[in-house]
């Protein structure tokens, strides 16, 4: 008898556990279970053909995260700057844009002493399948896409597509020369001293690579971004006259976050067939092991070191928080992450996580997790760094200090223009590269081992994201003030902001 409430009270808590985490215990399984299936299935010898039916739920799932990005980017920036007053957005959006390039030349300078101090690339004997002399975009070339993106031409296009200035090839072939150079004595009947033959040979022509516009099949997330928070700025300063399609970019939120709530139990199926594919794809992991070993342990303790200790740490210099209870209600989207490689299609499990879990002020997530997911890449700024200067490595060439301080500045650039999406960073990379004077096709020395570690500097990134949320939360609060449940004071249904009046849509 005495046991009884004991009893009740101890199932009741394990029940309350189990439905708090019983999504996060079913994705962390469903990881486990990629990884063994994967391993299991690698001795099969499947076909091309039966790995794409294989992995056709796990590109569902890309697929269904990626349909949400749109429209919760567009309506979280829209109605969430819309309903702030002017010196309040202006306040939170410097000190967010602050942090997120602090935090990022932090973490390449980190990734910078590492690999100086541990020399993966030193003694390194590897075989690499050079790709020729191609062409190769400028770091000056690169600047002026970013800036082109961030105002795209077409607002329509820039959803499926973003600029990318084409190097188009160009032969210059030289004139034939007026010397012969060889001369040679050829016999012939007729003539008993031979024939004489001149042989003239032109010079192979000369490449010249020419720019030109052309694009790239990337939503143009950087651009959308600028153009809906410049809309909702206006929308806000508008008032009544803004307030309908305010009103309405609130309802899409609304509706995509319930789409996620219904979506989110469909992630644990499509993780397991997500990652067992891409380790049926996996090269031999025995070769990977010898050749980038040490590489691969340079980067993973450059994350560990920059995502575990220094990014809490900066969180409780500045909150004064526990910043490992708040990670735990992140622990989701940090598993979504691991398992998809892509910072931006983990934005709506993020955006939940955060308003669920963490209690972090409604209009502060709206805006800084998708600003965050277009600009802040911790994780690829330090890969970037640790590639870079593991690559001089390899091919004995000593960098000095000044070269050093130019691989931190320009890996800390090209990582803000990478693109939210899986191995995102091979692509800056040769920018990275070609600033110290490095080959750039040597980046296909580390391209085998690339889509695993591009899964854990993701994960840094979305970490990233969500600390900074709950920084600016913390420093903006004056803003924002909050209620008991987090949300911001008006931002239930029956309370609204004071200075903006909502109508009915079908009314207006």
């Amino acid at each position: 008898m005495w046991n009884f409430p004991f009893n009740f009270s101890f199932n009741k808590d394990t029940e309350d556990f189990c439905k708090r985490n019983a999504l996060l215990t079913l994705s962390v399984i469903a990881v486990l279970t990629g990884c063994t299936l994967g391993f299991m299935l690698r001795g099969t010898q499947l076909s091309t053909q039966a790995k794409i039916y294989f992995s056709f739920p796990g590109e569902l799932l890309m697929r269904m995260l990626k349909m949400l990005i749109l429209p919760l980017i567009t309506s979280s920036l829209m109605s969430g700057l819309s309903s702030m007053e002017s010196k309040a957005c202006c306040r939170m959006g410097v000190l967010t844009v602050t942090y997120y390039l602090w935090t990022t030349f932090i973490a390449v300078v980190v990734g910078i002493v590492l690999v100086v101090i541990i020399k993966p690339g030193v003694g390194t004997d590897m075989e690499s399948n050079r790709l020729g002399g191609g062409p190769v975009m400028t770091s000056a070339d690169a600047l002026l896409d970013l800036i082109r993106n961030m105002v795209p031409s077409n607002l329509i296009e820039a959803t499926f597509q973003q600029y990318k200035t084409d190097l188009i090839p160009i032969l210059k072939v030289p004139t034939k020369t007026i010397q012969p150079n060889f001369v040679y004595i050829v016999p012939d009947e007729s003539d008993p001293k031979g024939r004489t033959v001149y042989l003239e040979l032109t010079p192979a022509p000369e490449v010249l690579y020419k720019t030109s516009p052309g694009s790239s099949q990337q939503m143009n997330v950087l651009g959308i971004v600028i153009f809906s928070a410049t809309m909702g700025l206006l929308l806000g300063r508008m008032g009544e006259r803004g307030a309908p399609l305010v009103n309405v970019c609130q309802c899409i939120n609304e509706c995509v976050m319930k789409i996620i709530n219904a979506a989110v139990w469909y992630f644990p199926f499509g993780i397991i067939f997500l990652v067992a594919g891409k380790i049926l794809d996996m090269q031999d992991p025995s070769t990977l092991g010898k050749k980038l070993g040490w590489y691969g342990i340079t980067v993973l303790a450059g994350l560990f070191v920059h995502g575990l200790i220094l990014l809490p740490l900066f969180y409780f210099l500045l909150t004064k928080k526990n910043p490992f209870t708040y990670i735990r209600g992140l622990l989701q989207a940090m598993v979504i992450a691991l398992a998809t490689s892509s910072s931006s299609a983990t934005l709506p499990i993020t955006m939940k996580c955060l308003l669920e879990n963490c209690h972090v002020d409604r209009q502060i997530a709206r805006f800084v997790l998708p600003v965050g997911a277009t600009i802040n890449m911790d994780g690829t700024a330090l890969y970037e760094a640790v590639a870079a200067i593991f690559i001089a490595q390899v091919n004995d060439y000593e960098l000095d200090f000044g070269q050093l301080v130019t691989i931190s500045i320009t890996a800390t650039a090209a990582s803000i223009g990478a693109a939210g999406i899986p191995q995102a960073g091979l692509v800056t990379m040769v920018i990275v590269l070609t600033s110290v004077g490095l080959p750039a096709d040597d980046i296909t020395l580390i391209v085998a081992i690339d889509w695993i570690l591009d899964r854990f500097r993701t994960m840094i990134n979305v970490l990233g994201d969500a600390l900074a949320a709950g920084i600016i939360a913390h420093l903006c609060r004056k803003d924002f003030p909050l209620s008991g449940s987090g949300k911001a004071m008006g931002d239930s249904a029956g309370e609204r902001h004071a200075h903006t009046v909502y109508y009915n849509i079908c009314q207006v």
